[in-house]
């Protein structure tokens, strides 16, 4: 992590280069974590896209924004009421940093 000679910058992760505060990439770490195993859940689904967001009670284009990995448009609390309508508890690890 920070500059280098050639003037690039190393970072633990994706997240961390694209948030400006350890504290949002935290929140993206665990927004695209919910992110990645409710699409996984949803996947095993059979029907349509549009059943699917029936299912999860939300707009065929709010679950295509969700299909897509676009994680900049959901809130935490979005996806965890959305990881609970897909049947998926959700549970929280913390580890020192």
């Amino acid at each position: 992590e920070g500059p280098r000679m050639n003037g690039e910058q190393t970072f633990p992760s994706v997240w961390d280069a694209l948030a400006d505060t350890a504290q949002e990439a935290a929140h993206l770490k665990a927004r695209s974590g919910l992110m990645i195993e409710l699409n996984e859940r949803i996947k095993q689904w059979p029907g349509s896209d549009t059943l699917k967001a029936s299912k999860l009670g939300i707009t065929k284009p709010r679950f295509s924004n969700l299909k897509a990995g676009r994680v900049d448009l959901f809130s935490l609390d979005a996806l965890v009421d959305l990881a609970a309508a897909a049947g998926l508890t959700v549970s929280i690890h913390l580890v020192a940093a």
